[in-house]
């Protein structure tokens, strides 16, 4: 099959090196200081499941030296996809599928505004991995795992291919019984972690063992939970305990892509994270207001790193 990775961060970065080594046609769509160390020395990925190196790859900033391909994954964060989806339109074959794996509930429906729902899966990918540097990916934790689905749940044909072809290059690739349950059972787990680890720029082991921020995490679940269910989202009635057992497994040393973006001054993801819960809390008629205080604590940080505000 053929691949483009729309977006070679840690995500992207990651799980298409995996695709590529395992002999798939791969091309990274990549910018900056990324782009030159891919072109000039490949890609490195250090993982807890064994380091692995590709010297050479195939990497652009212009989509239509690619031309069309079989897959689009698509892995830039969820404030990038608007200008990333103007520019895909060369990567468009009469078959090619839009796999988003970005955190939030919403990129398929904007793709699928763009592309059309035949031409879109829902999908989501957990990997607690982050960009070292140019062309550099360090794999830190959790099992790496990718789910996707047709919107409609149906196990089709090229759903069953794409898994087939993930899982031979390793990766742990799942067809949900409901996408959308899965999506947001991610949704709950990173938003609330997120959200929490930003406004007290704590790692996640002493986000869990204080009670005031553990309790601050949990609630923040539940409302995503209490949100979902006003959706029609089927969610287990005890996925925040669940979820929490699932938080205390992972390192202490851990934090979030939010949280980090957040620290380091750069546009972060929460607009589509904590202000998509208040967003679309209100919407629904559902109260968020942890998540709400969570966003507006961030706004300011985040309207700054875009450039709206000067302080």
């Amino acid at each position: 099959m053929k691949f483009a990775v729309f977006g070679a961060g840690a995500v992207g970065g990651y799980f298409g090196g995996r695709i590529a080594l395992s002999g798939q046609q791969v091309s990274f769509i990549a910018r900056g200081r990324n782009l030159d160390e891919l072109r000039k020395n490949g890609l490195r990925v250090d993982s807890i499941d064994g380091d692995f190196r590709l010297p050479i790859v195939s990497a652009t900033d212009t989509p239509a030296d690619i031309g069309p391909v079989d897959v689009v994954l698509v892995t830039v964060k969820t404030w990038q996809l608007a200008d990333a989806i103007q520019s895909m339109t060369p990567l468009i074959g009469p078959d090619t599928v839009w796999v988003p794996h970005l955190n939030g509930v919403e990129a398929h429906k904007l793709l699928s505004q763009s592309f059309g729902d035949k031409q879109v899966l829902i999908g989501l990918a957990k990997i607690i991995a982050r960009l070292a540097g140019p062309g550099h990916i360090q794999h830190i934790g959790a099992t790496p795992y990718i789910a996707l689905g047709e919107m409609d749940n149906r196990h089709s044909r090229r759903v069953k291919i794409l898994q087939s072809t993930l899982s031979a290059a390793g990766i742990t690739t799942d067809i949900p019984e409901d996408i959308q349950t899965a999506l947001w059972a991610k949704f709950l787990f990173v938003v609330s972690w997120g959200g929490v680890g930003a406004v007290t720029r704590a790692p996640l082991g002493v986000l869990r063992s204080l009670p005031q921020t553990r309790e601050m995490i949990t609630e923040a679940m539940r409302e995503i939970f209490r949100l979902a269910l006003s959706l029609g989202i089927r969610l287990p009635e005890n996925i925040v305990e669940t979820t929490m057992t699932f938080v205390d497994s992972l390192p202490a040393e851990g934090t979030a892509s939010l949280q980090r973006d957040i620290a380091a001054g750069l546009p972060s993801e929460i607009d589509a994270w904590n202000g998509a819960v208040e967003r679309l809390g209100r919407e629904a008629g559902v109260a968020t207001p942890l998540n709400a205080y969570i966003y507006r604590s961030l706004l300011p940080l985040q309207k700054r790193a875009v450039g709206e505000l000067s302080f």
